[in-house]
């Protein structure tokens, strides 16, 4: 690579920027028969592609807090988040424009507690609580699609101890 070559390399990975940060809810529940895990699926408001709650940094909340939040103006759902994340993904975010940009999302779990039937985004997105297979066969992003195997996993292995806890108590 010529001296050229070299300087525009080095003005490209002057100029790029870190990926932006999101942070997300995988929202979750039990069903009550036969306390088979379901997890959230929403559609995007643009493309109707299978996605999350999520959404970006508000000044003076913590990411768990803006998990809760968007999965509550997103879906309507109420639950507390995990304060540690379960893991991350990423995808490319298209922005107004049309540019697109690398994404990184933060991702808790989120126990659901409730619904309400009014929220902000009602109308504009549809919701399906589907098991954590179904969940990755149809989300777009390999790493989402991975954290909702991996979600499943760890659901399976802190189910009985959650259950034998509820019984000693």
């Amino acid at each position: 690579m010529g001296i050229i070559g070299r300087i525009t390399s080095d003005i490209k990975l002057m100029l790029q920027r870190p990926p932006r940060q999101q942070f997300a809810a995988i929202c979750h529940r039990r069903k009550k028969k036969t306390g088979e895990l379901e997890v959230l699926l929403i559609t995007s408001r643009d493309t109707g592609r299978w996605v999350i709650p999520k959404g970006w940094h508000m000044p003076g909340k913590q990411p768990y807090a803006i998990a809760e939040r968007e999965a509550f103006e997103e879906a309507g759902i109420k639950g507390k988040a995990t304060v540690e994340p379960i893991g991350f993904y990423t995808y490319m975010k298209k922005m107004r424009g049309g540019h697109k940009v690398p994404t990184r999302v933060q991702v808790h779990a989120l126990e659901v507690k409730g619904a309400v039937k009014e929220f902000p985004e009602k109308g504009v997105r549809r919701l399906e609580w589907v098991s954590c297979d179904e969940a990755a066969s149809r989300v777009d992003e390999p790493e989402l699609k991975m954290l909702f195997g991996d979600f499943a996993k760890m659901s399976q292995s802190a189910a009985p101890v959650a259950k034998k806890a509820a019984q000693t108590a």
